[in-house]
């Protein structure tokens, strides 16, 4: 008879069909991405009673009213980013940290925010378990930024905003993008890549997705409805 396979096993077995079935197939194309993702396991960013569904291709629950975006989401993101080794990056709401693991694949260093003091927490525990030293977890409103660590090369936002914070413009360095949700329904938002040249900025729609809101002092808020 078979022996089971060893967990950790059976989980790479399925993060690489994540990537060859989820991802590639649907655009993802840099190869960085794609090996970052691959070696991030995003079990470890999930509940134990999640993790059979780690690599379902759908964002999952993380408590308090929050959940950890679908891994095509995360990869989408970091590619529209077009991350370098060298860069810093700022992630608006780290969650469990899974996204911060998949940056700092990808960037030389990643600061992240989180406003829930809980998950902040927790994700700084998975990150720290999972061997991760270019990620450092900030408690607090992640639609001010983070003014002592900028510029920024690239600031990613994992949360629907109305608009583009100013504080997010402040704190990009020239040449530098911004990856962000916008709309004004709060179930479905557009996705932007702003890129500063000087002072100038350049936009780029990049189709549809689902986000919880940004909330904080700089967030302007959704309409009633």
């Amino acid at each position: 008879m078979s022996q089971p396979r060893p967990l950790n096993e059976v989980y790479a077995h399925r993060r690489q069909a994540m990537v060859l079935e989820q991802l590639a197939p649907r655009g993802i194309t840099d190869t960085r991405v794609l090996a970052a993702m691959a070696r991030v396991p995003r079990e470890e960013y999930v509940s134990s009673q999640e993790r059979e569904m780690a690599y379902c291709d759908g964002a999952l629950p993380i408590g308090r009213e929050q959940t950890i975006s679908q891994p095509y989401t995360v990869a989408f993101m970091c590619q529209a980013a077009q991350l370098q080794p060298g860069d810093r990056v700022l992630e608006i709401g780290t969650g469990s940290g899974y996204g911060a693991a998949v940056l700092a694949q990808l960037a030389g260093e990643v600061h992240t925010i989180e406003r829930i003091e809980e998950l902040a927490k927790n994700a700084q525990e998975n990150l720290a378990r999972c061997g991760y030293h270019n990620v450092t977890v900030h408690l607090g409103d992640g639609t001010l930024g983070l003014p002592p660590q900028s510029p920024f090369n690239a600031i990613m936002v994992t949360a629907g905003a109305t608009g583009l914070p100013e504080a997010y413009r402040q704190q990009l360095a020239d040449g530098g993008r911004i990856v962000i949700p916008i709309g004004v329904d709060r179930r479905s938002q557009t996705m932007f890549c702003f890129t500063r040249r000087g002072d100038q900025w350049e936009s780029q729609s990049l189709g549809g997705f689902a986000f919880v809101p940004l909330i904080g002092q700089g967030a302007m808020s959704f309409p009633d409805r």
